[in-house]
């Protein structure tokens, strides 16, 4: 049986510190048009509440900004992704900014309470803030760190509200009553802008980075290899893809926080289409195109449509999940 592939729309940018990330998923849909391409015709899209509304109105949450809003985002991400999960279907999911990865997280969880999960995070940052541990108080550094029910107190620089520290306690239980991943089940590919705090936390959990130089070096297809037999473990995979992965004088610097010396196109490529041909990956999600900050026009956006088409091909040859 082979994937049936449903798209999951986000355009929620309220975890994001610049603007602009809200259109990425509309600026992925124009490259598609402008190809004369009718991709996006061809599956049944979810497009998600939109609570960009939420940035009219003043912060509440010192150190993790618009969380009130940011609360509905997750649910509304988390939710939409265990019903297409639990019909049988395969979410493909355009996001805004990485926040919403959080949500895709839990969703899987819901989904499938019991099973475990790896996830593979295709990045230039590693995201594992908390409000306790940010510098800045963008919420879409810190979705991993929601999804382990890690604080990373050791290392605490801030005081959050009792507001806010209430809302992120529901969030990391949301749905699961559990921590949501384990350390061990969780796989960089192209981390390389962190701060002290998470690299503490990435040191004293042994969490595994697959460096732009060894991707380089040992090629695409024997990182995956390697990937693939640490979370040999896990009964199920998810990917989270973010833009400025890669490099943005190859591709563009459309996208919030561009980081010099990423992987190449053709390595995400060969990277996203491998784990998409893996019949344990339940869910792909694409963040963080921003056609406001774009120097190329929408090139950014057209790279992350070429990428959509080739894991849509990849997935549409491999067999379904066993979960």
């Amino acid at each position: 049986m082979h994937r049936k592939i449903e798209i999951i729309v986000n355009n929620s940018e309220l975890a994001a510190g610049t603007r602009g990330a809200s259109l990425g998923p509309g600026a992925i849909m124009t490259a598609a048009r402008k190809a004369n391409n009718p991709y996006f015709g061809n599956y049944v899209l979810h497009p998600l509440p939109d609570y960009n509304g939420f940035l009219d109105r003043e912060n509440e949450t010192e150190f993790a900004k618009n969380l009130v809003g940011f609360k509905l985002v997750f649910e509304a991400v988390a939710e939409t992704t265990r019903d297409t999960l639990n019909k049988g279907s395969f979410p493909l999911i355009l996001a805004g900014d990485h926040g919403s990865a959080a949500g895709t997280i839990a969703g899987i969880k819901a989904a499938y309470p019991e099973k475990r999960l790896g996830v593979v995070w295709i990045d230039a940052h590693g995201d594992l803030h908390s409000p306790y541990t940010t510098p800045s108080g963008n919420i879409h550094g810190m979705p991993l760190s929601l999804s382990l029910g890690n604080d990373n107190l050791g290392y605490q620089r801030n005081t959050p509200s009792q507001q806010t520290t209430a809302i992120w306690e529901d969030l990391k239980l949301k749905y699961t009553n559990d921590v949501k991943l384990k350390p061990s089940d969780l796989v960089f590919i192209g981390v390389r802008d962190t701060e002290y705090e998470e690299n503490q936390l990435i040191a004293e959990n042994n969490i595994t980075n697959h460096t732009v130089e060894s991707v380089r070096k040992e090629g695409a297809s024997v990182i995956v290899e390697q990937v693939l037999k640490q979370l040999d473990s896990c009964e199920m995979i998810y990917v989270s893809f973010d833009v400025d992965s890669m490099d943005p004088e190859i591709t563009s610097f459309g996208t919030g926080t561009p980081v010099g010396n990423g992987i190449f196109p053709e390595e995400a490529e060969e990277i996203l289409t491998l784990l998409a041909q893996n019949p344990k990956t339940v869910c792909i999600e694409f963040v963080e195109v921003n056609p406001c900050l774009d120097n190329k026009i929408n090139t950014m956006a057209e790279t992350a449509f070429s990428l959509l088409e080739s894991v849509t091909t990849a997935l549409n040859s491999s067999k379904s999940s066993k979960v």
